[in-house]
């Protein structure tokens, strides 16, 4: 039996969507067990107990690490008042034991209908983590980042990520967030996103995107961009990781999206 390390980072917002991403994983990957590492700021002892039953009941273990504030309140709270919580996952390797070398960190907003081992035994080469890039159907979402951000790489989506926390020690540093943060926070659209590929992104292994990180809005540009091949039938046998991105999530009463059912059979 395959252990995987798995990392989530959120609220207590996002415990059910959590559990419903952690069910289908569970359900579509039998031959594997997970260590789910969770790092929060906020949670509650109740809310924790809770999750570890439910993680517990999938035969699976499971640990939370509460994160004191890494960075100044200033500079995340005028950033749109995103959660600090989404920064703790590009500081897993300094937050996390250093007996844990590799993990694959994940959305809550995820459902993961596929086998996920082939994404863990992932060479990175040279590389610290992995990751996909939502391109769009002619990839004009890339050369307006370039300009934005002064990069010269894909725009990388942070909802999934294969990290090589042995090369995320000796490279991400929290002063170096904080510092682009500070410089650039007027330019920041998607905070911690656009922080891992203004620093980082030259050291991210691009996987594709209808495999690993399938945007769910984006059905028809998938199957336009395949010249029609990657249609419903395709994405239920070969994508692995759906990402329900952006607005309205599937479990809000208005969301009508083409894998809305199948996800709330797994929330149910």
């Amino acid at each position: 039996m395959m252990e995987i390390n798995l990392l989530v980072t959120l609220n207590a917002q996002y415990l059910l969507p959590l559990k419903t991403a952690l069910l289908s994983l569970a359900d579509n990957n039998s031959d594997i067990t997970c260590h789910v590492w969770l790092l929060h700021q906020s949670i509650t002892k109740n809310e924790l107990t809770q999750l570890s039953r439910f993680v517990n009941h999938l035969g699976w273990t499971f640990s939370a690490i509460k994160v004191d504030q890494v960075f100044g309140t200033q500079a995340i709270d005028t950033i749109h008042n995103y959660p600090q919580e989404m920064y703790f996952r590009l500081l897993a390797g300094d937050l996390l034991p250093q007996s844990v070398t590799r993990v694959i960190y994940l959305d809550p907003d995820t459902l993961i209908i596929n086998d996920l081992t082939k994404l863990w035994q992932l060479d990175l080469g040279t590389a610290m983590m992995a990751a996909a890039a939502h391109a769009g159907l002619i990839d004009a979402v890339t050369p307006l980042n370039n300009l934005r951000l002064n990069t010269a790489t894909k725009y990388f989506n942070t909802g999934l990520l294969l990290m090589d926390l042995g090369q995320t020690r000796k490279i991400i540093k929290a002063v170096d967030i904080q510092q682009a943060i500070d410089r650039y926070r007027g330019q920041l659209l998607l905070p911690d996103q656009d922080v891992l590929n203004f620093l980082y992104g030259s050291h991210i292994l691009e996987v594709p995107e209808e495999i690993w990180n399938y945007d769910t809005r984006k059905f028809m540009t998938y199957q336009l961009r395949s010249r029609g091949d990657h249609d419903l039938q395709w994405v239920m046998a070969n994508t692995v990781v759906l990402h329900f991105a952006g607005r309205p999530k599937p479990w809000e009463q208005n969301s009508d999206g083409r894998f809305t059912t199948l996800y709330l059979q797994y929330r149910r």
